[in-house]
């Protein structure tokens, strides 16, 4: 069974990894020859500006008082330069954000995952196109373009990352050092010959990010007064700045300047995803090459954004992000950074309608060269007779078009070699996509046959080893087995050789191959199977589909409760009212009332708001004193239940209660400093990560007894849990468990079947007793009910206060007692702690389950893998490659969130059977205790 276990386990990061194969590679293809426009570029040098985590709202819309909170670059708006909304993709973080902008391309969305500091991959920029590039900013942005950038010409500047610090009294000074050192460099530069003769040369980039709204944005919200007064800073900033420009190059008119944002900000203070509000960002351009501004009478966008921001007389141009670095790269005239997608948005530029074309043109071919080395690498790696060209554009029509795109230049038709360009350029990014995904179909076959082969072999294996379908008395035949293994052999070569034909990766032959060996495992076991039909055709077909229909209804609920989290409130209101559709209430009244009141207490969660919700810390307070009562009423029961407590485990529940009074102080006085500006206090952040080192430790220490240990489990916890919460959800864990409690007792109540022992009393129930495997039974159909249970209780644990599935979700004042200086893993690593709390309290729960119900928790374990994978297989199918970035990267997401949850619940299961099981002493001396 190990085995199975451990073959399991690979098998599902084979399935697991495959997403990533068939939707996450990269869309960089190298091999492109460099294209540039070849009339004199309008500017010598450019300015760029990103405020990070700017919303376009915020910045465009007047305030209170009517008046700009950015009177600068709105002067700029209405008299020197043109302006419009800059719309960006999922993910909407800071280095996928820089990488369309500066780069003109869009990462996969699993760029966000593989660090902010280096480049996963090695790809052209804009600054790696210049001439030189001057950047100062945030040690996360800067350093990827520098280590991109061939030769040594992209010069860095970057304060300390302890900087970045979301207590800190006043972020603003992020900006403020940007703009000092803008200022130093250029007084350092009429001093130094070498330095004054480089910034006076052509095609260079000066880029200043600035952090400080962003950091505002996490810290305050951004409806907060400080992230609203730092958009005035960074005004004031980019307004000194612009003089200091037009001082130091005599104001020759050859400067341009680009201000704008990676991404925009949700009005609780986090982005990731595609709300409006993150998705929309500022983009506003002027000086050499630039259009001015232009007024209208009346303009056509669906938005009311318009009169919102009083705006409608200014002809408002509209960019998706990755535009942006072909209009910079046209300005200064050095070559399209060679990934672009960006479509050049020619409405921006203030020049001769020829320079227009030749831009133009020159977009279209470089995007062309992409897609034709794409084709040529797909075309080597496929067989003849097996290769489909993308058809609407062969290369007689590029050649057309590319020709009569040169005649209309001749004939200075430019509007219409504009136009040409733009339905090549249409053309060439939907063949990029379509060699990109060329292998999707072939791969999503061979991992839907491995993934029904694999459930296939899990349920034959549950009916041979753990049920009581009656065995047929065959004799074992060895030829058929024989010609079996030689016909998959036979088949493996087959798929193998067709592989290497191809010069597929080596990852292609795991997941083609991978089949072969899942589904002899499966044929092998014909008798089984043969058993299996005998016995469901004894079965009563009524039987049978009933039960198979309100199977699958529960499977239907899982899929539906990743879209609908209310679907889990209504899973929760059958939950409640199950046992009175049966017998069972007649026996425990008590019982089964608890049941239906905690189920529906918790059915209230999935109701609340997943995000946007403010900081309650009332609640919190609430919920720590809960915590501490529930303490007091461990002791009076088990003192009412004449249950002797030694006096380590007296230490031990007064030590979780002091946890708990100490993580109580420590999330008021930690937001109240927050509050005052005066940052995370010391002492506060080592009480919060000696609490959470404490926390897996502590109920080791705990009696073994089923509810004594469970007690201590959840106290223990709920101290770390406190520290992480900001509001309602402090009380999810608490009303979780006491369901949990209620559902051991349950499961106790539905005992009385044939073959099953009469039921213990929890009190006499010791959580070591599970190694008798002599105990063990069979699996029954309730069983089922059981396994459906524990998947159903783990989602609501996922999903019970929030969404993961959206990176939006995720709150960093969640980790403030812990850490306020930015470092995405740690709180990473602490919000996903957050998360598995509950979880671990589910699987905890379901030990005492097993043990209570006399069941082998690797046969139950066997059924919870069949459901999971079953809605694995749902996801799989549903993953999209089409439609909104947003809509994409969820349906990804909740493949990769099932298979996750597949694969740590064997880590879970381990965590709670050592929580459960393991006693640790104090003094070394064994204690005891009386029951």
């Amino acid at each position: 069974m190990l085995l199975f276990f451990t073959l399991g386990l690979l098998i599902h990061f084979v399935f697991f990894a495959s997403i990533f194969d068939i939707y996450f590679t990269s869309p960089l293809v190298h091999g492109m020859t460099p294209q540039f426009t070849p009339l004199p570029p309008p500017a010598k040098r450019l300015v760029l500006f990103v405020a990070d985590g700017l919303r376009a709202d915020t910045l465009y819309e007047l305030d209170e008082d009517g008046n700009s909170r950015a009177p600068f670059i709105r002067n700029v708006i209405m008299h020197e330069g043109s302006w419009g909304v800059s719309h960006t993709r999922v993910p909407t973080e800071s280095r996928p954000g820089h990488v369309a902008l500066i780069a003109g391309f869009y990462e996969d969305v699993s760029a966000v995952a593989k660090g902010w500091k280096e480049n996963p991959v090695e790809f052209d920029s804009l600054f790696n196109e210049s001439k030189y590039t001057w950047c100062w900013g945030s040690p996360d942005i800067l350093p990827m373009f520098a280590k991109g950038a061939s030769g040594d010409h992209v010069y860095t500047y970057s304060y300390d990352a302890q900087r970045e610090d979301f207590g800190a009294h006043d972020a603003t000074k992020l900006d403020t050092w940007v703009f000092d050192k803008v200022k130093d460099f250029f007084d350092a530069a009429r001093n130094n010959q070498s330095l004054f003769t480089k910034v006076n040369e052509e095609k260079v980039v000066f880029f200043l990010h600035l952090l400080g709204i962003d950091t505002n944005g996490h810290a305050h919200r951004p409806s907060s007064r400080e992230y609203k007064d730092n958009i005035k800073k960074v005004d004031d900033g980019v307004k000194e700045i612009v003089s200091i420009f037009k001082h130091f190059y005599g104001d020759d008119g050859k400067t341009a300047f680009i201000f704008t944002s990676d991404h925009g900000m949700t009005d609780w203070g986090s982005h990731g995803a595609g709300h409006p509000s993150e998705t929309l960002t500022p983009f506003v351009t002027w000086g050499a090459g630039i259009k001015f501004p232009q007024n209208v009478s009346a303009q056509q966008y669906d938005d009311e954004f318009l009169k919102e921001w009083r705006l409608e007389n200014w002809k408002r141009r509209d960019v998706n992000q990755a535009d942006i670095a072909p209009l910079m790269a046209s300005l200064i005239g050095v070559p399209f950074p060679l990934n672009s997608v960006g479509i050049l948005p020619v409405g921006y530029l203030n020049n001769t309608g020829l320079f227009k074309a030749e831009s133009m043109f020159t977009n279209a071919v470089q995007i062309l060269e992409q897609f034709k080395v794409k084709m040529t690498q797909k075309k080597e790696a496929t067989l003849p007779f097996l290769f489909t060209p993308f058809k609407l554009l062969s290369d007689s029509q590029q050649l057309d078009i590319l020709r009569k795109a040169r005649s209309y230049i001749k004939q200075e038709k430019f509007d219409e070699v504009v136009s040409l360009c733009e339905e090549l350029i249409d053309l060439a990014l939907r063949g990029l996509s379509y060699y990109h995904t060329y292998d999707r179909l072939f791969l999503g076959i061979n991992v839907a046959v491995g993934f029904v082969g694999w459930m296939s072999y899990t349920s034959l294996l549950i009916i041979k080893s753990h049920s009581n379908i009656p065995k047929g008395t065959r004799k074992e035949g060895k030829k058929p087995h024989c010609l079996l293994l030689y016909s998959f052999i036979a088949t493996g070569v087959l798929v193998a050789c067709f592989l290497m034909i191809q010069a597929c990766p080596w990852t292609y032959y795991v997941y083609c191959l991978l089949p072969v060996p899942i589904w002899y495992a499966v044929l092998r076991e014909h008798e089984v199977i043969q058993d299996l039909v005998e016995s469901l055709l004894t079965f009563p077909w009524s039987h049978f589909v009933a039960y198979l229909l309100v199977f699958t209804l529960g499977i239907e609920v899982l899929v539906l409760s990743f879209f609908y989290r209310y679907m889990l409130t209504a899973g929760l209101i059958v939950f409640a009212g199950w046992p009175f559709l049966t017998q069972l209430w007649t026996r425990a009244k008590i019982t089964f009332l608890s049941w239906a009141f905690f189920s529906l207490l918790l059915a209230v969660f999935p109701l609340m708001p997943v995000v946007g919700r403010k900081p309650n810390l009332s609640l919190v307070m609430g919920a720590g004193f809960l915590v501490l009562l529930l303490s007091l009423a461990v002791v009076t029961t088990l003192g009412k239940r004449n249950i002797k407590l030694v006096k380590d485990e007296l230490l031990v529940l007064l030590l979780q209660m002091l946890s708990t009074v100490l993580s109580m102080y420590v999330v008021y006085s930690t937001h109240h400093s927050l509050l005052k500006k005066e940052g995370l206090p010391l002492m506060n952040q080592i009480v919060s990560w000696a609490t959470l080192a404490s926390s897996l430790v502590v109920p080791l220490l705990s009696s073994t007894a089923l509810s004594q240990r469970l007690a201590s489990i959840l106290l223990s916890l709920m101290s770390t849990y406190l520290l992480l919460s900001t509001g309602y959800e402090a009380l999810f864990p608490l009303v979780l468990s006491c369901l949990m409690f209620v559902w051991i007792q349950v499961e106790q109540e539905t005992l009385q079947q044939p073959g099953v022992s009469c039921k213990q009393k929890l009190t006499s129930i010791q959580f070591t007793c599970n190694t008798d495997i002599a105990q063990f039974r069979q699996l029954y159909l309730d069983d089922i009910r059981r396994a459906f249970f524990l998947v159903f209780f783990l989602l609501t644990a996922f999903f019970g206060t929030g969404n993961i599935a959206s990176i939006n979700s995720f709150d960093l004042a969640s980790v403030y007692c812990f850490l306020t200086v930015f470092s995405p893993f740690m709180m990473g690593a602490l919000m996903m702690w957050k998360i598995l709390i509950p979880f671990v309290l589910v699987m905890c729960a379901f030990e005492a389950v097993q043990i209570t119900t006399q069941l082998s928790s690797k046969g139950l374990f066997l059924v919870v893998l069949i459901i999971s994978d079953i809605m694995a297989l749902h996801f799989f199918f549903l993953v999209k490659d089409s439609g909104s970035w947003l809509d994409i990267g969820t349906s990804i997401s909740h493949y990769v969130i099932v298979m996750s949850m597949t694969i740590f619940l064997v880590f879970l299961n381990g965590l709670a059977q050592l929580l459960t099981t393991k006693k640790l002493q104090l003094c070394g001396k064994p204690k005891s205790h009386l029951m």
